[in-house]
């Protein structure tokens, strides 16, 4: 059974506290947490108004509406400010419309992604992230600043996964009393007010349900690897389902999660040369350490940091970067080390970037034929550029169609067919998906086209362009490595257990037609 504890509310506690320049301008008036299919799971009204709606969640309702179907109406520059939608949905001036959504017309809807601020008809400005499949958004009848609602909700996102161990729709639901407890916390009246997971151990008292993880495939398990549920766990003491209790301090491994994340933006020309490419990279770390020790974190020794420093052939060369402020950098300029007390939770270490010229995992090399007045062919090659050793996986490429396409159909190669390749009539797009592409390896697809009239150059600038996806494990493209991990004075009996994966994956992996 659950048993809540009465106690003071959150701002009679920290009523002596002074309101710092975030909390001044950062002001919602709803929070909602909302299912890929629109159920509302969390809700919690900040600020009242008389007009809004019958129900509570009508605003939910019709916010979610609104960015499952987007026609980019009611966009506005600012949070608050600017053009305000009328009753209809319609801004007053088309032509301030075009001018804000890209150039559109009036007329013409623009389809798409949402973005992740906009204003609603109830003159509500809308704010939200997605975090694996979830909707975690607020309104605010307030001009505030976007860059810090869209953090909060960022932050409260990381603050329910690290006490829930996953955010998964399912954690919510079985813990949505703990929730409402730290939402109760992190924000009084609208304002932000705690958001760092070890400050709000001292104000939790309920115990999250830990969701069983998903079954894995095969009972051996290599000794040098971690299970990817080992780090989905919750930072303070926990029950399982079947109301057996985890005490964090008796039963967990002295472990720590180091994850070295990178994000490729790639543009190719329609001959396969690379226009534009850039890594956003980040160390990213979860600790399990128990008496939270010093820990010191060693990059490569030639890393350099600003392409105008200059360096030798071979070296590391990061464009910027920025560090967590837990992190002590006395030894960061002669010995690329940083010392630091980990926080509870998931931190990022250390945030960095890279352009120029790097080898591009994956080279695709398009090209289309006009074999009939209303028929087109286009084979799509894509070359993997990583070594034999390492391969692309859950790897998709989608191939928009024009609008007057009658069918197309798709053919794989014979000899190295992978994957399957089809058509989706709704979406007018051809998605070709690859479960692992190894390295080293070519595979084509040929796609015939037919169309309901004459093929002109407007209907070839339909086509295209090609949008792929893909993850590498234990591969990264910038070369930077940890060259250790280990705790900073030498404790007796005390042995660690250090995980440390590379990942690389595709933001925007785009080839023009």
């Amino acid at each position: 059974s659950l048993i809540l504890r009465r106690r003071a509310p959150a701002a009679a506690r920290r009523k002596q506290q002074p309101i710092s320049l975030t909390r001044q301008k950062a002001m919602i008036s709803d929070f909602f947490v909302l299912s890929p299919r629109g159920d509302t799971i969390i809700a919690k009204q900040y600020r009242a108004k008389a007009d809004v709606g019958a129900h509570e969640r009508s605003h939910t309702e019709a916010f979610f509406r609104k960015i499952k179907f987007w026609d980019g109406i009611g966009v506005t520059p600012g949070v608050g400010g600017g053009t305000v939608a009328d009753a209809e949905g319609k801004t007053p001036s088309s032509a301030a419309t075009a001018e804000e959504g890209g150039g559109t017309s009036g007329t013409e809807s623009k389809k798409g992604d949402a973005p992740p601020v906009f204003m609603m008809p109830d003159g509500l400005s809308y704010c939200h992230v997605k975090r694996n499949g979830l909707i975690i958004g607020c309104s605010t009848a307030r001009n505030v600043s976007p860059n810090t609602v869209i953090e909060l909700l960022s932050k409260i996102a990381k603050v329910f996964k690290d006490y829930c161990g996953t955010l998964s729709e399912e954690a919510i639901r079985k813990n949505f009393i703990l929730l409402y407890e730290l939402l109760d916390e992190m924000i009084d009246y609208g304002y932000p007010q705690v958001t760092q997971t070890e400050n709000l151990k001292a104000f939790i008292y309920n115990e999250p349900i830990v969701v069983a993880p998903i079954a894995t495939t095969g009972k051996a398990i290599n000794p040098k690897t971690a299970s990817a549920t080992a780090v989905h766990k919750p930072v303070i003491s926990s029950v399982t389902e079947s109301g057996k209790k985890s005490n964090v301090a008796a039963n967990q491994k002295n472990e720590i999660f180091v994850d070295i994340l990178e994000r490729l933006n790639v543009l190719f020309s329609n001959n396969g040369y690379v226009l534009n490419s850039t890594i956003d990279g980040c160390i990213q770390m979860k600790s399990y350490l128990s008496g939270n020790p010093e820990l010191r974190l060693a990059l490569n020794e030639d890393l350099v940091i600003g392409r105008d420093k200059g360096s030798q052939y071979g070296s590391v060369v990061l464009d910027d970067c920025n560090f967590n402020d837990c992190v002590n950098m006395t030894e960061w300029e002669h010995a690329r080390t940083l010392s630091f007390h980990p926080p509870d939770g998931e931190f990022v270490v250390l945030n960095y970037r890279m352009t120029g010229e790097f080898r591009t995992p994956f080279r695709i090399f398009p090209s289309v034929e006009e074999v009939g007045p209303k028929k087109l062919e286009m084979s799509v090659l894509i070359r993997a550029e990583v070594p034999d050793n390492h391969y692309g996986a859950n790897v998709t490429v989608e191939v928009p169609m024009p609008r007057c396409t009658a069918t197309a159909s798709c053919q794989l190669m014979s000899g190295m067919a992978s994957g399957n390749a089809e058509y989706l009539a709704q979406e007018r797009k051809v998605v070709w998906s690859i479960k692992k592409l190894p390295g080293a390896t070519e595979q084509t697809m040929k796609v015939k086209i037919s169309l309901e009239k004459a093929c002109t150059s407007q209907i070839r600038r339909e086509l295209g362009p090609i949008n792929m996806n893909f993850e590498i494990p234990m591969y990264n493209l910038s070369n930077l490595q940890v060259r250790y991990l280990r705790i900073a004075e030498n404790i007796p009996g005390y042995t660690p257990y250090r995980w440390v994966r590379y990942v690389t994956q595709s933001s925007s992996y785009v080839c023009r037609l």
